[in-house]
């Protein structure tokens, strides 16, 4: 939900999603002189208890060893801050105070309070689970110290790193209860064992349990083992859930979908779908989202093409298929539009291997026609159709979270930065010898090739009146566009369903913004020596006077822009 609620010279905005509320403020300019930075208070609705946000910068004379971190001593100098402490379906009031004076004598300006519910994923028409994202975080290591997760009792840590995701996947499955009930899966990795332990039971429970798992030989002379096949084989047989799997082999690509369809007397009435693999680095590692759909007729659409898979078809009769089974893409371009109509109440499912790449290009126009801001994630670096877009220059910002930057990514992502309207953040942890009031931070190391950013989503005006999310398996990817087996859900006009998607973007985006700041980069545990900036011996600390508002009030600067995108200001604001 999004609140906006404005007192005195003082606006704020408040985007609710699931587990993060983001609050977005703006004060009018005559007030920004001797602006030092924003208190945030919360209280949930029922209790008397008021818990004041705490802000890890300090002022340089409140170090200590014991610092009061609150933002009542230590406002937030940032005009959009994110509450990660939410919980699901729950309301709150928060109080955003700007703060003024002196750091030592600090004065209350003008006040908001805004009433905020979060998105409740166990109810409606959408649940959308996203997982921690990364170990490596401040806030594991306070938790948690430098303890791997199997070393933390009663699996404390894995329930901390899964956010609900794997308890949202076994809620799914045993929703099967009985002979009435079926779920179908198509599944690439698939070896984690307490969910085919699910499966397992379901099928013991009279559930009538297919799965569709990768059994492609990928095995080359430099990788002798086949992967995922060989994990997933070894798996299966320890789990044993052997007869309730059909191997995926006849494919030119890979069998790189992870859905499970739920049916009930023979109906299919919901689908979990998204990026997360059946694995202990997909759900506790690297960022991944499970998105369950409660709609019959995208159940169905995903059950139909569940039945294609499972006769293991070669990739040109399949592609035939799935452009037949939806040709939205196809029929926009051929029409040269790529409009949607913002109807909330349906959603377009696409699935691959297509024809040619036209739903790529579609995702790129409808990208290209973005009023007012995208997001994008990429795991795997930014495909030609869509580098072509974010060269085309822009009045709006366009936000792009990478995994890593390896030297075939950095080009893009450099060519992609060129356009200071372009704001990249890339996967980075900081190690022992980066700032040092901070703590250090390790990865959990389930996760080899990614190891941050696993999700596959781009949002298109999210803040707007019809915000578009697309999501799904698919990277966005000749490969996964032409040669895999994908699905991808297009979700036209729900605006609880971009707040969710919206506010888990800038979650990760700010984490990793943040750490390149600090110099760290994709696989390095300190510094870059070569960068210019702090050192760590030069810790940094809250402005004692208003000059860290001045780029947020720079015409034109991407910190204007990002202060009016998200607090909601027109032109005339």
């Amino acid at each position: 939900m999004r609140v906006k609620e404005k007192s005195g010279a003082l606006t704020v905005r408040a985007i609710a999603g699931t587990r993060v509320v983001l609050l977005a403020m703006s004060v009018e300019p005559a007030r920004r002189k001797g602006l030092l930075g924003f208190t945030i208070e919360r209280q949930q609705k029922g209790s008397d208890r008021k818990y004041v946000l705490p802000n890890f910068l300090l002022f340089k004379r409140n170090e200590a060893d014991d610092s009061d971190h609150s933002s009542a001593a230590n406002p937030f100098q940032a005009f959009q801050w994110c509450d990660y402490a939410a919980a699901p379906g729950t309301s709150y009031r928060y109080t955003v105070t700007a703060r003024y004076g002196k750091p030592e004598a600090l004065e209350d300006g003008d006040s908001v309070g805004l009433d905020v519910e979060t998105e409740d994923p166990d109810r409606g028409r959408h649940g959308i689970y996203f997982n921690r994202g990364a170990a490596g975080w401040q806030a594991y290591q306070r938790e948690f110290g430098k303890r791997d997760p199997d070393q933390v009792p009663d699996r404390a840590a894995y329930r901390w790193l899964s956010r609900g995701l794997e308890e949202a996947l076994l809620a799914f499955i045993a929703k099967a209860d009985g002979g009435e009930w079926g779920l179908r899966g198509a599944v690439y990795e698939f070896n984690y064992i307490p969910i085919l332990d699910a499966l397992w039971s379901a099928d013991r429970r009279g559930v009538d349990v297919r799965v569709i798992v990768d059994d492609v030989d990928n095995a080359t002379a430099r990788e002798p083992t086949p992967h995922p096949r060989s994990e997933n084989r070894a798996a299966v047989d320890l789990g044993e859930v052997d007869h309730l799997c059909e191997p995926r082999a006849n494919t030119k690509g890979i069998p790189h979908n992870k859905f499970f369809v739920l049916l009930k007397d023979g109906k299919p009435i919901e689908v979990w779908t998204g990026s997360t693999n059946i694995t202990k680095g997909g759900i506790f590692g690297h960022s991944n989202v499970g998105h369950v759909v409660r709609d019959e007729a995208v159940a169905a659409a995903y059950l139909s093409y569940w039945e294609e898979l499972a006769t293991d078809p070669a990739r040109d009769p399949l592609q035939a298929w799935t452009v037949k089974a939806n040709d939205k893409p196809e029929r926009a371009l051929e029409e040269g539009g790529a409009s949607l109509p913002p109807d909330p109440s349906s959603s377009i499912s696409l699935f691959s291997p297509r024809e040619g790449l036209d739903a790529l290009k579609w995702y790129a126009k409808l990208m290209d026609n973005a009023e007012e801001s995208v997001f994008l994630t990429a795991a795997f670096g930014v495909t030609e159709e869509l580098q072509e877009v974010f060269r085309n220059d822009k009045p709006y910002l366009r936000y792009l979270i990478l995994d890593k930057e390896d030297r075939r990514i950095a080009v893009a992502a450099r060519e992609i930065r060129e356009d200071f309207d372009n704001l990249v953040a890339v996967g980075s942890f900081l190690g022992e010898g980066n700032w040092h009031q901070w703590l250090e931070e390790r990865l959990t190391g389930f996760n080899g090739r990614v190891r941050f950013i696993h999700t596959k989503y781009m949002l298109i005006d999210p803040l707007g009146e019809s915000p578009i999310v697309i999501t799904g398996s698919a990277n966005f990817s000749k490969a996964s566009t032409q040669s895999n087996d994908e699905n991808m859900l297009v979700i036209s006009g729900d605006k609880a369903v971009a707040d969710v998607y919206v506010t888990e973007f800038m979650r990760l985006f700010a984490t990793y913004r943040l750490r390149h700041k600090a110099h760290a980069r994709e696989g390095e545990a300190t510094p870059n020596p070569s960068s210019a900036g702090p050192r760590p011996e030069e810790p940094i600390a809250l402005a004692d006077d208003d000059a860290w508002t001045e780029p947020y009030y720079e015409e034109g600067s991407p910190k204007e822009k990002e202060r009016r995108l998200f607090c909601g200001l027109g032109d005339s604001d």
